[in-house]
């Protein structure tokens, strides 16, 4: 019972943020999570390319 007591005291402590706080921080994400995503593409297609280059040139 105590540690039940102690729980709810510190969820209450808790701030919540709003629903607009948490569409910001969603929408955030996605944009982070699409630019990470053609970065390391970009950074995949150029290794691929120099990968390429280097067993073309020592045929």
């Amino acid at each position: 019972m105590e540690f039940t007591r102690q729980v709810r005291s510190e969820v209450s402590k808790v701030t919540w943020p709003t629903r607009r706080e948490t569409m910001i921080t969603t929408i955030m994400v996605f944009i982070m999570v699409a630019l990470a995503s053609i970065f390391f593409f970009v950074a995949d297609q150029i290794m691929s390319w120099g990968v390429q280059l280097l067993l073309s040139v020592s045929l």
